[in-house]
C-alpha cells in the first residue's frame, strides 16, 4: 500500500469553504480502481495549514489512474483555486508501523 502526502496551504479566510468543497470532491477520489481511503486534517497552530492522507494499493492508481482521469479534472476545478503555494505531494511506503493492541 502506498500513502500520498500532500501539505496544503489554503487562502487565509476561505478555509470553511474549502473544507465543505473537499469533502464534497471526495466522490471523485473515491471513484478511481486502486482508491483504499483518504482523510483531510487541520492544523491545530495553522488554521489555514492541512494535510491530505490518501491510501492507494500501488502508486501508479494515483499518479496514472487518478491523475490522468476526467474524475482528477473535476476534483482539480473545486480544488485547486484554494491553494497558495501549490502544494506538494509526495509518496510513502510503509516500512513498519505498531499500533495498541
Amino acid at each position: 500500500m502506498i500513502l500520498e502526502v500532500a501539505l496544503l496551504f489554503v487562502k487565509q479566510g476561505e478555509e470553511k469553504q474549502f473544507e465543505t468543497d473537499f469533502k464534497a470532491a471526495g466522490k471523485y477520489i473515491s471513484s478511481i480502481k486502486g482508491y483504499v481511503g483518504h482523510s483531510l486534517r487541520k492544523c491545530v497552530e495553522q488554521s489555514n495549514k492541512y494535510i491530505l492522507l490518501a491510501d492507494w494499493e500501488e502508486l501508479e492508481n494515483h499518479t496514472i489512474g487518478f491523475r490522468e482521469s476526467a474524475q482528477y479534472l473535476e476534483w482539480k476545478k473545486m480544488l485547486h483555486h484554494y491553494y497558495d503555494p501549490f502544494p506538494v505531494v509526495e509518496h510513502y511506503e510503509t516500512i513498519h508501523q505498531m499500533k495498541r493492541q
